[in-house]
Order: structure tokens, then sequence, then C-alpha cells
């Protein structure tokens, strides 16, 4: 795991307990089973919906993104605002608002019911 990773860990200690987990070449930050941040290239974004991602925007907070097969892919997760790396009540605060946007996310998959197949056999 790398020391920034670690470092986050220290960053929200106020929030709470946090759990790195490494995909896709970075790492989601993880509070109560919810993915609420990530991790990619030293760089740490933070989960927003359509309500928060205008206090990121208002900021000039950049929106994560990749290149797909040519073709850019917006996630919603921004940069995290300076502010938290060094205040430990911001960080709290910015946590908590994208661990409530995952949570508004994170809506129950619905079961498919498998279509029966009667067979007759003559």
């Amino acid at each position: 795991m790398s020391e920034y990773v670690e470092y986050l860990k220290e960053v929200f200690s106020a929030f709470g307990f946090v759990e790195p987990r490494r995909m896709f070449g970075g790492y989601g930050i993880f509070h109560k089973g919810l993915m609420f941040a990530l991790v990619a290239d030293e760089v740490l974004y933070l989960k927003a919906d359509e309500t928060l991602a205008t206090f990121f925007e208002e900021r000039g907070l950049d929106q994560f993104q990749y290149d797909k097969r040519g073709k850019t892919v917006k996630m919603s997760f921004y940069m995290a605002p300076e502010e938290i790396f060094d205040d430990p009540v911001e960080a709290k605060g910015w946590a908590l608002r994208s661990y409530e946007a995952a949570a508004r996310a994170n809506k129950p998959v619905k079961k498919v019911q498998k279509k029966r197949r009667f067979r007759f056999d003559p």
C-alpha cells in the first residue's frame, strides 16, 4: 500500500475507520462497506451526486475521468479540496457528505426472476 493511501487513514481519522482496497490500478476508500472515495495516481477523489457535485464544481475541482477505448469516461468522483489535508473537521465534513452520496447511490439490486420453462415430453 502506498504511503499516500496510508496517510489518508490519518486524514479521515475524525470521520472514522476507513479501509483502502486495491482496485483498477488505484484504491477504493471504504467506510462501513461503502466506497466514498478513490485514489488514482496519488490523487484523492470524493464521491458526489447531483447535489454535491455543485460544491466541487464551484471550487474548480476536477471530475475523475479515464480513457476507455478512445472515449473519455467520467465518474461521479471529484478531486478532494486541499483544506481537508490540514483540517480534520473539514476532512470529516467532506467525507460524511461523500459517504451520504455513496449511500444514496447504493440502490438495492432488484433480483430478476428466471422465467420458468416447461418441458413436455410426449
